[in-house]
């Protein structure tokens, strides 16, 4: 993987408060890549959108953990987003908030790269134990287990590097669009 970069900001006008004249709308800005990093590192559940080989979407819920600029998850090898993801690697991950007047909602896109060596399994592993505690490392957590899955390839685990982010922010009816490039 590539060293954590800075993204160039943009904010959309066209789908922000910037264009529509509610109070704070004037000083509308684009989301500092800070905040959305914070929101990727505390995020507990994300969606996953893989395209099948015929071109139709698959769209389904994972654990993630962001370490040093890229996103890690993983899945099953015969489960339907490993079997999209080898055919065409193109995928995004989505996370945010269910509410309309606040939040910040974060769609990540990239190329997932499937991680092997051994060294950087262990530092995936560490991450995920850090982020998601007795979820992973308690014997009654739901994700018990997933390290030695790591290990020994029953689960795969994918690097997300974004190449293009985006975020769409909402607090007190003033809304936000804004577009990280890499």
């Amino acid at each position: 993987m590539t060293p954590e970069q800075q993204p160039r900001t943009e904010l959309d006008a066209r789908y922000s408060s910037a264009l529509q004249p509610r109070p704070g709308s004037a000083d509308v800005t684009a989301t500092d890549w800070a905040d959305a990093q914070r929101q990727l590192e505390t995020a507990e559940i994300f969606w996953a959108s893989t395209v099948r080989p015929d071109g139709r979407l698959h769209v389904t819920p994972v654990i993630a953990a962001w370490d040093s600029g890229v996103l890690y998850f993983s899945t099953g090898p015969e489960e339907q987003k490993a079997k999209n993801l080898a055919h065409d690697a193109h995928c995004a991950l989505t996370t945010g908030r269910n509410a309309l007047g606040e939040g910040l909602d974060l769609v990540v896109e990239g190329v997932a790269e499937r991680v092997s060596g051994p060294a950087e399994l262990e530092r995936v592993i560490a991450v995920h134990e850090a982020k998601y505690g007795e979820h992973i490392t308690s014997p009654e957590g739901t994700f018990h287990g997933i390290g030695d899955s790591f290990r020994s390839g029953s689960a795969i685990v994918f690097a997300l590097a974004p190449a293009t982010a985006y975020g769409f922010g909402r607090q007190d009816g003033v809304y936000t669009h804004t577009r990280w490039t890499f």
